[in-house]
């Protein structure tokens, strides 16, 4: 079955966001089962709007619209498709609870403007909105199932799983799975020649690559007339793919590798302390992304300039004048530090050179020391990020993160 996705908003056309919304929809779509024949943007104009519409009600048998559902002029959507669809524009009175409820739990008395998104076209379904103010609807015309959605993309994703997505599942005769597996620590290219064989085109289930950030993600597709056997044929695929590829897998379906850290930590009962230099807070905001990870994690500290080092955590300024600020020797003395100074089991600690200034030939933009102290003692390794300063940063936290994350699995 054959869907498009069409996304309205002049801030599309002009380059000032993206359209994150159409990628989201087309990777839910795909594993719901639907072929997906377009993606078409428009601007705010209503004659863009219409033609489009008109356009895909040709080629697919259900499109998901989504942007233009605002209080404001420049928000054509519902009137747009009143003209489409030869229908009034009705006021729904659930829509306008719903507006009500939102702004009295804000503590606001709502503008009478708002009550303009209370208006849907006569003889569509009305769709929850939980987090917005902006309902959606949905209606048939020309043999396409229309479902519009506002554009903003935490309350199209909400409205998406709560009411599309199960309308959908409904209407499609295929089931697929998707297991996405994250890894850190090896190529791109590498990973193709261990899955080559799996990677083959109409091999069942499918599996591609993905890179994003010196992360590569390995997805598996189960597309089967059954749920039983895409369970059990996606089943039998990941452990494969785990055994050829070992510990460079981290986490699957989206977990992070703060996520896969925090959960050794619980495992091993331990605690955690990061002392951070080059990646300036990076490693510990993405720890804390994790919901309960201050049941071990301790303390983060982003000891920047060598005097912080030495006050701070007691690295020696002998030591850094000796050696560097980075420098395994500095890394090393920067973890013993933090794990002293706050009593964790563990410390980790990350210096480097960011860029675009500040490198040489002995340690170019993009060198970065990570260390880690236990009870055990202190150890240290030598990583390059590449790209722009704020690539380095990420990536540089990314692979610290691993280290820990490798360190803490031999742990036992």
């Amino acid at each position: 079955m054959k869907c498009a996705i069409l996304s309205i908003g002049s801030e599309l056309m002009e380059g000032r966001i993206a359209d994150t919304n159409a990628a989201w929809l087309s990777e839910r779509l795909t594993e719901l089962g639907f072929e997906v024949a377009r993606h078409i943007a428009v601007g705010d104009r209503r004659a863009d709007i219409l033609t489009a519409l008109r356009d895909l009600e040709k080629v697919a048998s259900v499109t998901i619209v989504t942007g233009g559902l605002g209080p404001t002029p420049d928000d054509p959507t519902r009137e747009v498709f009143a003209q489409f669809s030869g229908c009034a524009l009705l006021e729904r009175p659930e829509a306008v609870r719903s507006i009500r409820e939102l702004f009295a739990r804000r503590g606001i008395v709502p503008p009478d403007s708002n009550f303009v998104q209370a208006l849907i076209p006569e003889g569509a379904d009305y769709l929850h909105n939980p987090t917005g103010t902006a309902p959606g609807f949905a209606l048939n015309h020309g043999g396409c199932r229309f479902f519009t959605l506002p554009g903003v993309p935490s309350e199209m994703k909400v409205m998406f799983n709560e009411s599309v997505g199960p309308a959908l599942r409904a209407l499609s005769d295929r089931v697929i799975l998707v297991r996405s597996l994250h890894t850190l620590g090896m190529s791109e290219a590498l990973i193709g020649e261990l899955l080559a064989e799996m990677m083959a085109e109409g091999h069942s289930p499918a599996v591609a690559t993905q890179a994003s950030e010196g992360m590569i993600t390995v997805r598996i597709t189960a597309d089967e007339a059954t749920e039983a056997t895409a369970r059990e044929k996606l089943a039998a695929t990941e452990r494969e793919i785990r055994a050829k590829l070992g510990e460079v897998v981290y986490a699957a379906d989206g977990l992070t590798l703060g996520w896969a850290v925090a959960e050794l930590l619980e495992k091993r009962a331990l605690t955690l302390a990061v002392a951070e230099s080059c990646t300036g807070g990076e490693i510990a905001a993405r720890l804390t992304d994790v919901p309960g990870i201050s049941r071990f994690f301790l303390e983060g500290a982003v000891t920047y300039s060598n005097a912080s080092k030495t006050a701070r955590l007691g690295v020696p300024a002998d030591l850094i004048q000796r050696h560097g600020a980075v420098s395994a020797e500095t890394a090393e003395a920067m973890a013993a530090g933090m794990r002293r100074s706050f009593g964790a089991d563990v410390a980790l600690s990350a210096t480097g050179i960011a860029g675009p200034a500040g490198g040489s030939k002995e340690k170019p933009v993009g060198l970065v020391y990570i260390g880690i102290a236990d009870a055990s003692g202190t150890r240290s390794e030598r990583v390059m990020a590449f790209g722009t300063r704020e690539q380095i940063k990420v990536r540089a936290a990314k692979r610290a993160l691993n280290i820990l994350r490798l360190h803490l699995e031999k742990m036992g």
